[in-house]
């Protein structure tokens, strides 16, 4: 399928209305957990939990639950979500007989031990300029579109430093490395405009099945494999907007950028990757170079369905 085969799966967030949404999630009996990965995010957390909290579980009977897995935070992330109104995880505490890795991926995984929703939408935790329809709007291909399985979220991303927003500018990992990365080895999904969005959703008979890289990769690899089992048919994508969140610092995004490297070419090549690779960076020192090594885990867990 070419690149704008989504043509005719995109849609806009306003398609859908809540109270439709809401009559078709009770005609089909589905539950519907938002789970929240955070990291050290105590300062934003909370306010994404008590907003969608307010809009989509208090004003509407659209979410069943909000979960929030805390992937070893050394803040105040835990007691924050909590007292906004989620129900708070412990990664590490999650199936401790499994051990515990740490990552984003990690934490979406072990989710899938303590929700109950038939539906799962993900969302970051480090959201400043957002709203609530996110959520209602990768609701609806899966509450109106059974041959749908995976939803991704779009919108413009403006890289923000200081007082200066420059628009179209965010996303550097998904810009320089998943974009080049979809083009020369899965020209199939070029289609989709934020192929790294952490906002996304998707049916829990898939996400069980499918293995998840517990760093940064999951997003691609979800991907990957609902395309290659399912087809291209059972992915959409909605436009949501706007969406701006706290940016890493450039050497930070070289061990996500080196993941998702990782993850895109051990399917395009069908060979498992290493548990680690030994990331070289290099940074002046007064004037002189200092090498800094840097182990980044590419540890993949197995489908939850067979733990």
């Amino acid at each position: 399928m070419s690149a704008d085969g989504f043509v005719g799966r995109t849609y806009r967030w306003q398609d859908w209305s809540l109270s439709d949404l809401t009559a078709a999630k009770e005609a089909s009996r589905r539950t519907v957990s938002l789970v929240v990965p955070a990291r050290n995010e105590a300062a934003t957390v909370g306010a994404v939990v008590s907003r969608i909290h307010t809009a989509l579980v208090d004003s509407v009977s659209l979410l069943d639950e909000i979960v929030v897995i805390d992937s070893d935070s050394e803040d105040d992330t835990f007691a924050v979500a909590e007292d906004a109104g989620a129900v708070v995880y412990r990664s590490r505490d999650i199936r401790p007989d499994l051990g515990s890795q740490p990552g984003k991926g990690e934490a979406m995984w072990k989710s899938l031990f303590v929700t109950r929703g038939d539906l799962l939408v993900f969302m970051d935790a480090d959201l400043v300029d957002w709203d609530t329809h996110f959520v209602p709007g990768l609701l609806g291909p899966l509450l109106t579109s059974p041959g749908i399985a995976l939803v991704k979220g779009f919108y413009e991303r403006p890289f923000v430093e200081g007082d200066r927003a420059s628009a179209y500018e965010g996303g550097r990992v998904t810009e320089l490395v998943a974009r080049p990365l979809i083009a020369l080895l899965f020209p199939e999904l070029a289609g989709l405009a934020q192929p790294l969005a952490g906002e996304w959703a998707v049916r829990r008979s898939l996400f069980e099945t499918l293995s998840v890289p517990t760093g940064y990769a999951v997003e691609l690899t979800a991907l990957i494999d609902t395309w290659r089992g399912l087809g291209a048919d059972a992915i959409a994508q909605v436009q949501l907007g706007l969406r701006t969140h706290r940016h890493q610092a450039l050497r930070d995004l070289a061990a996500m950028a080196t993941q998702v490297t990782a993850a895109a070419w051990s399917r395009a090549t069908d060979k498992p990757t290493a548990d680690t690779v030994l990331l070289r960076q290099h940074v002046l020192i007064d004037g002189a170079p200092v090498e800094r090594v840097r182990s980044v885990s590419l540890t993949e867990r197995p489908a939850a369905r067979l733990v």
